[in-house]
């Protein structure tokens, strides 16, 4: 068993003992000692070579009704607190990562010129779409708390404290575990579309902040060092943006004045945190010496502390309209509302000349720059929103308006027919919208949102995105419902392309696009593209879909280059590998060269965002991965995969594809057996987000969202989406082509990355408890598939160690396995107890309000030990 480092291992035991104190001070000896015994037994069949679990089996079933939920409950908080150990130590070692960017940039320096380098660096755009977070399972009461361990954890490490300074800090601690473990850690409520966008505003307030500017600082100083020149003060490598709020696919609580009230919210929010800084700014400017530019506006002893007071009573008249706005209160628009980043940026800008100006560089470079940089990230309202809606809602409102206007049934036309139609009206300067006329409501909602778009400022909302878009007209059609709703401005439109069919007919959708003059001239030959990533793979297994995203982005980078368009390609990826996740430094690596250019757009998403961006730490060590993973991949990409590669990878997807459907479309017990094997009906009872877990009300596996799709799977711990069919694809290759896979493995960082990512998920699957699940909860007649599954994973494991020449999985991976095998001993009871609480839940008409809150803790539990969930 692998050794942990020494400060993480300290604070595993550190937690793991109070926690220990708590359960034993709350609910007794005899509780207690069944935890234990429970925690001894599991950690046996960790260390065993092929672990029994027959003793901790016949133990839990053992237990009496009334003793499962505070056990379920202890497991549930060790994995929290196993989490937070890990965070904290993985956050306190950053000075690895600093080494990574510092020693990258030395290397390109020498390479390409500090020239070329500074300019690479200041025209970097990395957007980080924040979007909802369905599979944020921890409830937000207890994730302040951890991340007060965290603080704490940290403080610990200071090595010159004094006794009682000691004893404080674990005083803190032990108060924490008891807050804890005193809290219900499960919401009772689900949260609204508002209350997930007022998450994401918190991250921004309590972590990204402060890490922005400091680590724009940072890279400052970086660049002075080994480029010999700063960074431009209105560089803006990141830009965050949101869906909380704006994304209304298969959502129907997300409607226009959901969106109105959520861009509301950013806009008070905004200014709140604008207004603190400006304050604090108004105290630290108490000199007098100033430049003509500022004594000329402000003609006093104290022109700095004018300027901010000035500037603050404008944020605060922002403020107060916005709050008042809020509560439904009508109220006059301030003449001085803050409608755009300059009205923020001109008189701290006249500050920031005029300390440099009279010699105060350092005061000029102080806290006002990081407010200034501040400003160029967050804008306005923090994260301009995103709009996305399903193509067939935009179909459906042209069609019912088209059949009001007697012009004929547009949802019959052909493609051409609709192009030609949208085109004209495109370019037609009369109205097509009557002032009234009858229209289903999904109709009105749209073209309510359209109105919400229209009237508020640009700077705060950003793109438009087309869920299962499929032709040019469906790209059209968005602009035209904007054009009538008193749009003044090109919104950008994105279509996002998510089914394999999809992928492969995107290319041959924006060549149409781009051919056409209007829409070039509507674009300004500036156009986002979304690959789907979640959707893909449900439709085809992970490795059809990860090739078919592959060939797509390249076919797309070609085209653009022929039509002269900027392209950025926007990855809506997940937290999890079966959604596209995975650590962003393999991700930008496996991209197609040229696909990068300094420009990316990634969907952050649900407990992936906090366990990315929760704390300034945290969130500046992803930050730093971010610049370093798309500098590599702009400046250093690597080559095209070689021909005989890809004619291989191709033939492989082919057999995966096969492999994958055979079982997911084609096999006949395939869908009675997932949905009696995993939680996938009981995943209701959490209330998770705002969203609905299918798309439309009716339909099997192929109208649930990814997200539910990858969470079940996740729970009973066989990990599914992520490598159904994927060792089909290794066997086709070795038996045909063993030297070419080889040669694969080895020199193309596309087809290696995906190695890893396979080998990281197959890692935390656990064969066996899948098998305690399937005989406690699957009919018989269906465990023929359900053992076919499992001998199909057993065998990928053999074929990946095979590749990799290793004799066990993640040898390469140490941490990850340190941080597996620490979390099995709990995860595992979880499980067990998880599938005796569904047999119970499932055969009973009536189970207790204790049960079913003890299945719920189970889900959330079990996805603290994954680590990942959706």
């Amino acid at each position: 068993m692998l050794k942990l480092p020494e400060t993480l291992r300290e604070n595993v035991r550190l937690l793991g003992e109070l926690l220990g104190e708590t359960i034993h001070a709350h609910e007794g000896e005899e509780l207690f000692a069944k935890v234990e015994g429970i925690r001894k037994l599991g950690k046996a069949i960790t260390r065993a070579e092929s672990g029994d679990s027959a003793p901790l089996v016949k133990l839990l079933g053992e237990l009496d009704d009334a003793d499962i939920l505070p056990i379920v409950r202890a497991f549930n908080q060790f994995l929290n607190l196993a989490n937070i150990a890990d965070q904290e130590y993985f956050s306190s070692a950053e000075s690895e990562r600093d080494d990574v960017l510092e020693a990258m940039l030395q290397e390109f320096a020498g390479k390409y010129g500090k020239e070329e380098l500074a300019k690479k660096i200041s025209e970097l755009r990395i957007e980080l779409v924040l979007t909802a977070h369905p599979t944020e399972v921890t409830r937000r009461t207890l994730i302040r708390k951890y991340d007060q361990i965290v603080d704490t954890l940290a403080d610990r490490q200071n090595g010159s404290l004094l006794t009682f300074e000691q004893d404080k800090l674990r005083g803190r601690l032990h108060r924490l575990v008891e807050e804890i473990w005193a809290t219900d850690e499960i919401r009772t409520t689900r949260p609204t579309a508002v209350d997930e966008a007022k998450w994401g505003f918190a991250v921004i307030e309590n972590s990204l902040w402060e890490a922005v500017p400091d680590f724009i600082r940072h890279l400052d100083r970086l660049s002075r060092r080994h480029l010999g020149q700063p960074l431009p003060l209105d560089v803006q490598p990141f830009t965050f943006f949101s869906w909380m709020g704006g994304d209304r696919d298969g959502n129907p609580n997300v409607t226009h004045k959901i969106t109105r009230e959520v861009l509301l919210l950013g806009r008070w929010m905004a200014a709140e945190l604008y207004s603190r800084d400006v304050y604090s700014l108004g105290g630290d400017l108490s000199m007098s010496e100033a430049s003509e530019e500022l004594r000329a506006l402000y003609p006093s002893t104290t022109p700095y502390r004018d300027a901010m007071f000035t500037l603050r009573k404008r944020i605060q008249a922002t403020l107060e309209w916005a709050e008042a706005r809020l509560q439904g209160r009508i109220v006059e628009t301030p003449e001085d509302l803050i409608v755009s980043r300059e009205d923020l940026l001109e008189p701290l800008m006249v500050c920031y000349r005029s300390l440099n100006d009279v010699g105060l560089p350092h005061i000029a470079n102080g806290p006002l720059m990081d407010t200034i940089r501040r400003i160029h990230c967050f804008g306005i309202n923090l994260v301009p929103l995103d709009i996305r809606q399903d193509g067939e809602r935009h179909v459906k409102a042209i069609d019912e308006l088209v059949a009001y206007l007697e012009l004929g049934e547009y949802a019959k036309w052909s493609e051409e027919q609709r192009q030609s139609f949208l085109l004209e009206q495109l370019s037609s300067k009369r109205p097509l919208l009557p002032a009234q006329w009858p229209m289903s409501d999904d109709t009105a909602e749209v073209l309510a949102t359209c109105r919400v778009i229209a009237s508020e400022p640009r700077e705060i909302l950003s793109h438009y995105i087309i869920s299962m878009a499929q032709q040019p007209s469906d790209v059209l059609a968005v602009a035209l419902l904007l054009k009538e709703c008193g749009m003044t401005w090109d919104m950008p439109i994105v279509p996002l392309f998510e089914t394999l069919d999809d992928l492969d007919r995107a290319p041959i959708v924006m060549d149409r696009l781009w051919s056409l003059d209007w829409y070039q001239k509507y674009s300004a030959k500036d156009q986002t593209v979304m690959i789907g990533y979640s959707d893909s793979a449900k439709d085809a297994g992970k490795f059809s879909a990860t090739w078919a995203q592959y060939k797509a982005q390249e076919k797309l980078v070609a085209l653009a280059d022929k039509y002269g368009v900027s392209l950025v390609l926007f990855h809506g990826r997940g937290g999890t590998v079966g959604r596209g996740g995975g650590p962003v430094e393999k991700a930008m690596a496996s991209q197609p060269p040229g696909s990068i250019h300094g420009r990316i757009r990634v969907t952050e998403q649900g407990e992936m965002i906090r366990y990315k961006f929760g704390l300034p730490r945290v969130a500046f060590s992803s930050l730093s991965s971010y610049v370093v993973a798309t500098l590599r991949a702009t400046i250093s990409p690597h080559a095209a995969p070689a021909p005989e590669w890809r004619d291989l990878i191709e033939r492989m997807g082919a057999s995966s594809l096969e492999a994958y459907r055979s079982v997911v479309r084609g096999h006949e017990h395939f869908v009675p057996y997932f949905r009696s094997l995993t939680p996938e009906q009981e995943l209701s009872l959490l209330a998770l987000g705002s969203r609905p877990a299918k798309r439309k009300s009716t339909g099997g596996v192929e109208s649930l969202r990814a997200i539910p799709w990858v969470f079940a799977w996740t729970q009973v711990r066989l990990n599914l989406p992520a490598w159904l069919g994927a060792r089909q694809a290794l066997e086709y290759a070795l038996q045909h082509e063993p030297k070419t896979l080889a040669d694969m493995v080895t020199n193309w960082p596309f087809f290696s990355s995906f190695l890893d990512l396979l080998e990281m998920v197959i890692g935390k699957a656990d064969g066996p408890i899948c098998t305690y699940y399937e005989e406690q909860l699957v009919p018989a007649e269906y465990h023929g598939l359900g053992k076919q599954l499992r001998d199909d994973l057993k065998a990928l494991e053999l074929l990946i160690n095979e590749l990799k020449k290793q004799d066990i999985l993640l040898k390469d991976e140490p941490l990850l396995r340190q941080s597996l095998e620490v979390r099995k001993p709990y995860v595992d009871p979880l499980n067990y107890l998880q599938a005796e609480l569904l047999k119970r839940y499932r055969s009973s008409e009536t189970i207790s309000p204790d049960l079913e809150r003890a299945l719920k803790v189970t889900m959330a539990g079990i996805a603290a030990g994954m680590r990942n969930t959706g």
